[in-house]
């Protein structure tokens, strides 16, 4: 049994993750600000309330629960919000990270599990992407995303800070006894918002550009199920406790699926219409994100078990009937 100080645990993969850690016998313990997490969420390990820029809320987190490792999810990831404010990005995902190593580093807390995306690739059109997939991110998240890969790099040749580096695609679905869900305010990911359209919640979906180099002209995505998602973070961190060496890992399929190709799914599983309409492309997106994740299948056993798109989509909407949080 670990003790592992989950930053962003009331969130939406955070959350997961704490569940996860639980069941899996460890002690997951929360440092969340509530900014955008769930309270309810946190049912699995006790909640710090703090920020990741407060270093003295971080030494106290470290010094009366002395984690054995660190699970970071916290951060900004909005694609629209950072373009238009990157300041934000920079000073909450990078200065917020820094903050989080440093503290680690003083409190002899080593095994640090990072949740990185697949923004740091940029556009790559017809390409599988790999961990050795040259990085160049369009967009502040994907930059702040790869500052924070270079600082572990860092952190490790100055203080030992061994780590695990998930890239992820795109995250869907919900826990399957539905206790948890993703609920962000605003909602902008493609699924959520989907069910919320079909349910009457928001009066339709925009599909963000519809003349995308596709064969429907929208565009395509790599979906991963949340526990699928979550089961590799177990995996990473059982790497570290065992003595393993720092590695980088893609979490995806190998398959994207378009906009159109996930509303057809939601149609085919909800047994409703989901109300849509066309919009202008969004600066930042990518036309094609699909995972090459070979390196965790083999390395550490990793099979994304749940994430069909029928799945993901049914788990989700089963989450989103049953009423989510209340704040």
């Amino acid at each position: 049994m670990a003790t592992i100080l989950v930053t962003g645990g009331a969130g939406y993969i955070g959350a997961h993750a704490c569940k996860a850690l639980a069941r899996a016998g460890h002690v997951p313990v929360t440092f969340d600000n509530l900014s955008t997490g769930w309270r309810e969420a946190v049912r699995f390990g006790p909640l710090v309330e703090g920020d990741l820029s407060d270093r003295a809320a971080l030494d106290r987190a470290f010094a009366d629960h002395a984690p054995d490792a660190v699970m970071h999810f916290a951060a900004l990831s909005l694609v629209g919000e950072a373009m238009a404010d990157p300041g934000r990005y920079w000073r909450n995902n990078v200065v917020g990270s820094l903050t989080l190593l440093e503290a680690a580093a003083a409190a002899g807390c080593t095994r640090f599990v990072f949740s990185s995306t697949c923004a740091t690739y940029g556009e790559h059109d017809d390409v599988v992407l790999d961990e050795t997939t040259p990085q160049h991110p369009l967009n502040a998240y994907g930059k702040s995303k790869r500052a924070i890969e270079d600082m572990l790099t860092d952190f490790e040749a100055a203080h030992g800070m061994r780590h695990v580096i998930f890239r992820y695609f795109n995250v869907a679905g919900a826990d399957p006894e539905a206790e948890l869900g993703e609920a962000h305010e605003p909602e902008t990911h493609l699924i959520p918002v989907m069910l919320e359209a079909i349910d009457g919640q928001r009066p339709a979906l925009t599909i963000h550009g519809t003349d995308y180099d596709t064969p429907d002209g929208t565009c395509i995505r790599d979906y991963v199920h949340v526990s699928d998602l979550v089961d590799a973070h177990l995996r990473g961190l059982d790497r570290l406790l065992e003595g393993g060496e720092s590695r980088v890992f893609n979490l995806g399929t190998g398959r994207g699926f378009s906009v159109r190709e996930v509303l057809d799914a939601s149609r085919r599983v909800t047994n409703a219409e989901v109300p849509h309409n066309a919009g202008p492309r969004r600066a930042g997106d990518a036309t094609r994100l699909v995972s090459g994740s070979i390196r965790a299948a083999e390395e550490l056993g990793w099979k994304a078990d749940r994430s069909t798109l029928d799945t993901m989509i049914a788990d989700a909407w089963r989450w989103h009937r049953s009423g989510g949080y209340a704040r």
